[in-house]
C-alpha cells in the first residue's frame, strides 16, 4: 500500500471514529499508535511514550492551568460581572451603547479566560437577558454576543493558540502577540457595524431611560474602578512579559496570584468559588494535554510517513495550484469541518498535514496561527451547525429562535471575512507586534 492510501486511511478511521462519538483524544492516540505499530512493528508503540516526554519538557504548558484558574476565579467570583455593570452605567446614553459595551466586554472577558465559552456563557446569562428587557432587537444583541464571544480564542491568552504553539513548535508568546491587533481590529468592526445599523436604525439600540441614567458621579467612578480590575490583572501580568522583564510562564504565574488576590480582598474568595475554580481548571488543563498528547503521537507518523511531501507534490506539481490557492482551500476546509468539529478537533486532525505543508509552501507559521484561529470562529458561526450557534441556543432565552440566531450572525461573520482578508492581504497587521517585542 502507498504512503498516500496510508495517510487516506488514517484520516478516514479518524473521522469514522469522531462520528461514532469517541473522545478526540482517545480517537486521534488510537490511530497514531496503532498506525504506529502496524507499520513499524513492537517499536512503534513507543510513539506515545515519546509524545508524553517531549509534552512534559514543554515547558510554556505550565501557563496553560495558570490563564484557565485565572480566568475562572474572576469570573467565579463575579468579578466580571462588575464589567458589565460599568459598561451598562456608561455606555447606556449611547445609542446603541449597551451592545458596545457588550463587544467591549467580551473583549475583556477573552483576556481575562481564552476560552470562547466562558465569554458565551457570561454574554448570554448576563448581558442578553438585559439587552432584551430594555428593547434592543434579538437578532442584532444574538449576533453581537456570539460574534464578540468568538474573541476568546484569538485575544491572548487563547488557550487554542498554545495548543497551536505546541503542534507547530511556535513560541507561544509571539502567537499571543500576533493576535492581539488582529483581535481588537475585529471588535472595532463590530463596534463600528453596530453603530452604523443603530444610527440607520434606532429602534434597534434605543438609549437607557432618564431614571437609569440619572447616576451621581461618584457611583460612576466606583463602578469604574470596580470594572477595570480585571483590565489591572491583565495590565500586572502582560506588561512585565511586553517589556521581556519576566518570562511567559512568570508572567502566568503573576496573572493566577492577582487573580485570587483580588477576590480576597474583595470578600468574594469563599470555599466554593475555590473548588469550582481548581475543579474547572483540572479538568480544561488535562483535556488539553490527553489532546497534545494524541496529536504528536498522530503526528509523528505522519512525519515517519512523508505524506505532506507527497501532498504538496500532488497540488503543486500535479495540480498547478499556486500557494495561495492551497491555502485558501485549507482555510475553506476548516470552515466546513467547523460545521460538526470544534476548534481543538479541528487543529489536532489537520495540524500534522497543514502546519508542515504551510511550511514547505513559504508561509510564515506564526501568521498561519492567526489565520487559522480566525477560520475557526468563522466556522463556529457558519449554518448549519456551527459549535457557537447552538451554544448560543441552549443559553438562550425561549423567545429567540434557532431561525433568529442563524438570522443574527451573517452580517458579523462578513466582517469576520473581511478581517481575514485584510490579514492575509497585510501579514504585518499580526507580525509588527510580536517582530516589534521580540526585536528589541
Amino acid at each position: 500500500m502507498s504512503y498516500e492510501m496510508i495517510a487516506i486511511l488514517m484520516f478516514s478511521t479518524l473521522m469514522l471514529m469522531l462520528f461514532t462519538g469517541q473522545r478526540v483524544f482517545g480517537a486521534i492516540g488510537f490511530v497514531g499508535v496503532i498506525a504506529g505499530i502496524l507499520l513499524w512493528g513492537p517499536g512503534g508503540s513507543d510513539l506515545g511514550f515519546s509524545a508524553a516526554m517531549k509534552l512534559m519538557k514543554w515547558y510554556p504548558l505550565l501557563t496553560l492551568p495558570m490563564f484557565i484558574f485565572m480566568g475562572y476565579v474572576l469570573s467565579e467570583s463575579k468579578i466580571a460581572d462588575d464589567l458589565y455593570k460599568m459598561f451598562h452605567i456608561w455606555m447606556g446614553p449611547v445609542q446603541g451603547g449597551l451592545a458596545i459595551g457588550t463587544i467591549l466586554l467580551m473583549v475583556l472577558i477573552s483576556a481575562m479566560n481564552g476560552l470562547s465559552v466562558a465569554g458565551m456563557a457570561i454574554g448570554a446569562t448576563i448581558a442578553l437577558p438585559e439587552l432584551l428587557k430594555r428593547g434592543y432587537d434579538k437578532r442584532m444583541v444574538t449576533g453581537v454576543i456570539q460574534a464578540g464571544s468568538s474573541l476568546g480564542i484569538l485575544v491572548p491568552p487563547s488557550v487554542v493558540l498554545v495548543l497551536y504553539a505546541m503542534i507547530a513548535r511556535q513560541p507561544v508568546g509571539q502567537l499571543w502577540l500576533a493576535g492581539v491587533f488582529p483581535g481588537l481590529m475585529m471588535a472595532t468592526f463590530f463596534i463600528i457595524y453596530v453603530v452604523v445599523r443603530c444610527k440607520i436604525q434606532p429602534e434597534l439600540g434605543p438609549v437607557l431611560p432618564p431614571e437609569e441614567r440619572n447616576v451621581t458621579l461618584n457611583e460612576k467612578l466606583r463602578l469604574l474602578s470596580a470594572g477595570l480590575l480585571p483590565l489591572g490583572i491583565f495590565a500586572i501580568m502582560m506588561v512585565p512579559f511586553v517589556n521581556g522583564w519576566t518570562s511567559l510562564v512568570e508572567s502566568s504565574a503573576i496573572g493566577a496570584i492577582a487573580a485570587f488576590l483580588a477576590a480576597v480582598l474583595k470578600g468574594r474568595m469563599t470555599r466554593e468559588v475555590f473548588e469550582n475554580s481548581v475543579r474547572n481548571t483540572l479538568g480544561i488543563s488535562c483535556m488539553f494535554m490527553w489532546i497534545i498528547l494524541a496529536a504528536l503521537g498522530f503526528g509523528a507518523v505522519f512525519d515517519g510517513l512523508g505524506a505532506v511531501k507527497a501532498i504538496s507534490y500532488l497540488f503543486t506539481d500535479q495540480l498547478g495550484l499556486s500557494p495561495w490557492m492551497i491555502l485558501i482551500l485549507m482555510q475553506l476546509s476548516f470552515i466546513i469541518m467547523g460545521t460538526f468539529l470544534d476548534d481543538t478537533a479541528m487543529l489536532v486532525i489537520v495540524a500534522p498535514l497543514y502546519v508542515p505543508l504551510v511550511q514547505v509552501l513559504g508561509f510564515d507559521l506564526v501568521w498561519y496561527g492567526i489565520l487559522y484561529t480566525i477560520t475557526t470562529q468563522i466556522a463556529y458561526m457558519t449554518p448549519p451547525f456551527g459549535y457557537n450557534l447552538f451554544l448560543m441556543r441552549a443559553m438562550a432565552p425561549p423567545e429567540i429562535t434557532l431561525r433568529d440566531i442563524y438570522g443574527s450572525i451573517l452580517p458579523f461573520v462578513g466582517v469576520m471575512v473581511f478581517s481575514l482578508a485584510l490579514i492575509m492581504i497585510f501579514p504585518q497587521i499580526a507580525l509588527w507586534l510580536p517582530e516589534y517585542v521580540y526585536g528589541k
